[in-house]
């Protein structure tokens, strides 16, 4: 994330202030989701919640978003960031913290999926922010860039609508496949042991998924909203997450499809969703971490940033997000060596800036054409 003046740099508070923020904010949602689980917990990830130790996480967040608080009010002038971190901490206390008990209830028939979200940046956020901070791939980049807070919005939204593309493909599955006489293959499939499941639902999964990504840049009405992921000109883990709401539903349900049409069990399903998260995240990160000979066989932040390079003709290559064996058979592989992009972005597009904005681009805005691959479409 590049560097800006006064914009978090070590020393000026203004880092353990957002740390303050983000781990008070963390507990807060969490106790809602204990206070309301039929409201904004996930059913299916409830039966396997080790309670106890997600009470421990909640106390330690609380305890380490103090601690940030006052680091800031030690190094900064300004106790804005510092102060509204111990607030949110206290009104996290005060509506019972750690120690809130779990009474019966009955699912609700619709739910937010905040326990998914809360879980998945706490966990990814403790990997990357290390990585990027003491392994970056350009010194020059410090952990906060300027449109921050807006690729955290896509974050946010874009992995609270993961249970409701997993559940909203569940049914359409069902019905077109269920009357084409394939149950002998869900069988087979449902029938595999686990660990080998999981490989093919990914193979399966990026198959599909390739294909949609490759038709976000080969169709002009498609690329309008796939131009929002490609316009990020500084790649990080959290940058990765910039896409439009269209091309999250698509490109997800392409994918969920094959995996409830096969069979596969749903341990293995939400396994694979999990995976694609971390996968996802991890190919965008901004780490010099060479990999060695795993960057041939799982798609690599190397091999995923020259998809993002400013050259149009590097935007062509490497779709896969899993496997790069899949970009080898359909002759869209690159990995020169060890070199990496220059620069990343589009060009010649200037995109608005903020979440909303960017939300409604598409719909009044063509983006420029140059990238996409069938050239009778430019």
């Amino acid at each position: 994330m590049t560097g800006q003046p006064g914009r978090g740099r070590i020393g000026e508070g203004k880092i353990s202030g957002y740390l303050s923020i983000f781990l008070g904010s963390l507990a807060l949602d969490a106790v809602i989701c204990f206070h309301f689980p039929e409201y904004f917990t996930t059913p299916e990830f409830r039966a396997v919640y080790p309670i106890e130790l997600l009470r421990w996480v909640l106390l330690t967040c609380l305890v380490f978003a103090f601690i940030f608080a006052f680091t800031s009010f030690l190094l900064s002038r300004q106790t804005k960031l510092g102060f509204t971190g111990i607030l949110i901490s206290t009104l996290a206390i005060v509506l019972g913290g750690s120690t809130v008990q779990i009474d019966e209830f009955d699912q609700n028939i619709v739910s937010i999926s905040l326990d998914w979200l809360l879980i998945d940046i706490l966990v990814l956020s403790a990997l990357f922010i290390p990585i990027e901070l003491f392994l970056p791939k350009r010194t020059e980049q410090t952990k906060f860039h300027v449109e921050w807070k807006t690729d955290f919005t896509y974050f946010a939204i874009g992995h609270l609508l993961i249970q409701y593309t997993a559940v909203a493909i569940k049914y359409p599955a069902e019905v077109i496949f269920g009357g084409l006489g394939i149950a002998p293959i869900q069988s087979t499939v449902s029938s595999m042991p686990f660990l080998i499941q999981l490989p093919l639902a990914m193979l399966v999964a990026d198959l599909f998924q390739y294909s949609a990504h490759r038709a976000f840049h080969s169709f002009r009405l498609l690329w309008r909203f796939h131009a929002i992921h490609h316009s990020i000109r500084t790649i990080d883990w959290m940058a990765g997450s910039r896409l439009h709401i269209v091309d999250i539903l698509v490109t997800r349900a392409f994918s969920y499809l094959p995996l409830y049409a096969l069979g596969f069990s749903m341990s293995v399903f939400y396994a694979y969703v999990a995976i694609v998260a971390l996968q996802a995240v991890a190919a965008h990160a901004h780490t010099r971490i060479p990999f060695g000979w795993l960057k041939f066989v799982f798609v690599t932040p190397q091999y995923h940033h020259w998809h993002h390079s400013i050259e149009p003709d590097f935007q062509n290559v490497n779709f896969a997000i899993h496997f790069p064996l899949i970009d080898k058979l359909f002759g869209t592989y690159h990995l020169p060596n060890d070199q990496w992009p220059k620069k990343m972005g589009l060009e010649e597009e200037r995109f608005p800036k903020g979440y909303v904005r960017q939300l409604v681009y598409p719909f009044w805005n063509d983006p420029k054409t140059a990238n996409v691959m069938d050239p009778s479409e430019r």
